[in-house]
């Protein structure tokens, strides 16, 4: 339920209300590096993905193989935007699963992972929107 646009509008208000605890772990990517991933898959020679893959198990995850908590990405983004106002959790409202991160291992063998953290990301979208937006 996160939106650039309702962080930055958000930088006028004393307060911003998110659902959940903050407790749940995501995995985010930026899309560069979900780009750079799938340009590297399909220039994979035939031999190397067959040798890594099986007919019935053929996917390769790709993800950044790190999770962090909702809370953290809200301190991310409140840094980054530099709100300076409350975050409250309404945990009345639903965490969803406790964890979602995937095994990014094998991607990691054939020779890819993730360069763009978290915060970095964040980072690069928010000067991105506040170009866009001028």
């Amino acid at each position: 339920h996160f939106s650039l646009l309702t962080s930055h509008s958000s930088l006028l208000t004393p307060k911003v209300i998110l659902w959940g605890t903050g407790i749940p772990r995501r995995e985010f990517l930026h899309v560069d590096d979900l780009a750079s991933a799938c340009v590297f898959v399909m220039k994979l020679d035939d031999e190397t993905y067959q040798h890594h893959t099986q007919p019935m198990l053929s996917h390769i995850n790709i993800g950044a193989g790190e999770d962090n908590t909702i809370a953290e990405l809200a301190g991310i983004v409140k840094e980054t935007v530099g709100f300076e106002g409350q975050v409250i959790w309404d945990s009345s409202k639903p965490d969803g699963m406790p964890e979602k991160l995937l095994d990014v291992s094998l991607a990691a063998r054939i020779g890819w992972t993730a360069k763009i953290s978290l915060k970095d990301g964040i980072q690069r979208t928010y000067q991105d929107y506040l170009k866009e937006s001028q």
